[in-house]
């Protein structure tokens, strides 16, 4: 069974559009492109290495996929050759309805992303991370596909942007394994998914007068 891990940069208010450049994503009107890059440190590239060090497969939506294919191939020899080859021998799986041009040696296009990756999961082989690609982490969280979220939050509100979660997902439990923070206040976190999600109740039973008023309001008004 092969596990699928979500790596996502994403603000303190939740947003992962165009973490690496203004060029990358300006859709919507986003103009805080490359905000992620002022906060690369040493602790960021030991937590990168780590995602990176075992071998795995690339799970990519088709906007993120072609910012990638017109990178890293053309990124060996440079500052960031080894995570390039690593790239290089990875297959990389693309999620798109409409087509995408498979420029990149390696690529795989997968036409119904929830049933294609549903079945890759069922078979041998190394771990499938996604990068960016928020459209298609959004049908991965809605078809409970994701096994791993690893989250690097930057201290930093965007305020506009495509989230991680966005409005509508089921609910998910997830369990922290793992937690540390970066010299520049980047908080690095893995969590691992834990079954369907536990609520409890701390009200005083029975209720007084004015919760028993609260309570006919919150029927009545909503």
């Amino acid at each position: 069974m092969r596990k699928v891990i979500t790596a996502a940069f994403i603000s303190m208010d939740g947003v992962l559009q165009a973490p690496g450049g203004p060029t990358e994503d300006p859709v919507g009107g986003f103009d805080k492109g490359g905000w992620v890059v002022p906060y690369i440190d040493e602790g960021f590239g030991v937590e990168v290495d780590n995602l990176f060090t075992n071998p795995f497969d690339l799970l990519l939506g088709r906007k993120t996929y072609e910012i990638f294919a017109a990178h890293w191939p053309f990124a060996e020899g440079g500052e960031d050759d080894s995570l390039a080859k690593s790239f290089k021998v990875a297959t990389k799986y693309v999620a798109s309805r409409q087509g995408v041009d498979l420029t990149w040696d390696g690529s795989v296009l997968l036409r119904d992303g929830a049933a294609d990756v549903a079945k890759l999961k069922k078979q041998d082989g190394p771990p499938l991370i996604t990068q960016g690609s928020g459209d298609l982490i959004q049908t991965l969280l809605a078809h409970d596909l994701i096994d791993e979220i690893r989250t690097l939050i930057f201290p930093i509100v965007l305020g506009k942007g495509k989230r991680l979660f966005e409005a509508g997902l089921p609910p998910l439990a997830f369990k922290l394994t793992h937690s540390t923070t970066t010299p520049a206040g980047v908080t690095i976190a893995r969590y691992v998914r834990a079954g369907a999600v536990q609520t409890g109740d701390y009200a005083v039973e029975p209720p007084n007068e004015l919760e028993r008023k609260r309570r006919d309001r919150m029927q009545r008004d909503g």
